[in-house]
């Protein structure tokens, strides 16, 4: 099956920026008036595109080994969605100093890609499942 150009946007984002840390490929795929909303780098224009780099060298550098597998991709228009699990090792700070335990973590992404570039984006990285994994949160009581 093809992958439409919405979902090779959306999968480059992840392996080549938060992945591998280029933190410049967003000016190449991210629209400069994207409206981002993913809690965390919400924002528009200039302020979300700053927000969104900050974001890629900060993952990269807690997770400097981090890698994408993407699992699921839908697409309808100019919408795609995509759910993708991350692996990697916390060998940078990550809420708090590194801890050196691996992680996995799901990743569901909805962007609207126009002319091949993202317009509007909805991340929602599984932030509970890494602080867990990492030790930095319990799970609670099962009963």
């Amino acid at each position: 099956m093809k992958t439409s150009v919405g979902a090779q946007v959306v999968e480059r984002i992840l392996h080549e920026g938060f992945a591998g840390g280029d933190a410049d490929i967003v000016d190449e795929l991210c629209a400069p008036d994207i409206v981002e909303h993913q809690f965390g780098l919400a924002g528009t224009g200039a302020e979300a595109i700053a927000k969104i780099k900050q974001g890629i060298r900060e993952v990269h550098t807690a997770f400097p080994d981090l890698t994408f597998t993407v699992e699921d991709v839908a697409t309808a228009g100019d919408t795609v969605w995509v759910r993708a699990v991350g692996h990697g090792t916390n060998t940078g700070p990550f809420f708090g100093p590194p801890t050196g335990r691996p992680i996995q973590l799901t990743v569901i992404d909805v962007a609207r890609v126009v002319d091949g570039r993202i317009v509007e984006h909805w991340g929602v990285p599984d932030r509970f499942e890494i602080l867990v994994r990492l030790g930095k949160l319990s799970t609670p009581p099962r009963t």
